[in-house]
């Protein structure tokens, strides 16, 4: 039976057996764990929304919620295409229907760039954390690029402070690859561990005393890390949505303006493909002055037109 560490908790339409089985069948389908999250709770949404467990919808049931989703609340193209994977892998792998529902919605994704803030809005973030483990959090997966499930995930063992690199072995798709350790997050990491102990995770789960990290055998929860980050963001009001993702977004920005490689912020962020990184063009600063800097030059003529 699947533990529910860093899963959405049981609801009361949506537990026992089917939930657990759901659980299984994702793993057993090799996807990473931020997309069990992501479908559980989609599946649980959905059964909350009808009040009923998910076994007992029928396909209008599924229709109604798909379109008060997409229609009624208008989410975001990203929550959409979770919402709907989830609810196609639910009806077609843990409990199989044929239904026409599921092959004809369709997302229309906008070709919106991701939010980057500044550094100095990072350290807002970090000034405005209550805890120290959260300033710590927000440091790390700020200046790592990590996804929030690989940041949470992370142990002793992945870091290396003679070679100054954090090898990530848990990420999406299964990837290995290592990421240049600044001198900074080091010392922040060592000294967040020193708080704990913890033999294995440098962010252990600290249950409700908040006396257990150093014998916790679980990292803390990813809804904690979403709730704190929200919370923040909120309060901050930077104008723009930000959340934890929005830190790794951030840092391929704030690499490719400092003059790093796309190949190399490619292999830190442990794209697949060159062109997912290519996004990180339209969102530099530094390349466009640069281009107003040459057009200038190339098309001075000849002391302007007499």
């Amino acid at each position: 039976m699947p533990t529910y560490n860093n899963l959405p908790k049981p609801s009361e339409f949506f537990k026992g057996n089917l939930y657990n089985k759901l659980v299984e069948d994702l793993q057993l389908a090799g996807m990473a764990k931020r997309t069990v999250y992501g479908y559980v709770r989609a599946i649980r949404k959905l059964a909350d929304f009808h009040r009923r467990s998910p076994d007992k919808l029928t396909e209008r049931h599924v229709r109604q919620y798909l379109l008060h989703q997409i229609v009624d609340l208008e989410v975001a193209a990203g929550t959409q295409s979770v919402l709907l994977s989830g609810i196609k892998f639910f009806y077609r792998t843990t409990c199989p229907k044929n239904w026409k529902v599921l092959e004809q919605t369709k997302l229309n994704y906008a070709c919106a760039l991701p939010e980057v803030i500044t550094q100095s809005q990072v350290f807002e973030m970090i000034d405005a954390a209550r805890t120290f483990r959260l300033k710590c959090f927000i440091w790390v997966t700020y200046t790592l690029g990590l996804r929030i499930s690989e940041a949470i995930e992370l142990q002793v063992g992945d870091i290396d402070g003679q070679r100054m690199v954090v090898h990530v072995h848990r990420g999406k798709g299964a990837k290995d690859r290592y990421i240049p350790l600044p001198d900074s997050t080091l010392k922040v990491l060592r000294k967040l561990w020193r708080t704990h102990r913890n033999p294995k995770f440098l962010f252990p789960a600290e249950g409700r005393d908040h006396q257990d990290g150093s014998r916790s055998r679980t990292p803390m929860s990813i809804s904690t890390v979403q709730g704190a980050i929200k919370q923040i963001t909120n309060e901050l009001n930077f104008g723009k949505k930000v959340s934890t993702h929005t830190l790794r977004h951030s840092y391929a920005t704030h690499l490719h303006e400092a003059g790093v490689s796309l190949r190399a912020i490619q292999k830190y962020l442990g794209h697949k493909s060159l062109q997912t990184t290519l996004i990180y063009l339209h969102l530099s600063q530094k390349g466009e002055a640069d281009s107003r800097q040459i057009i200038n030059e190339l098309f001075r003529g000849r002391n302007a037109a007499k």
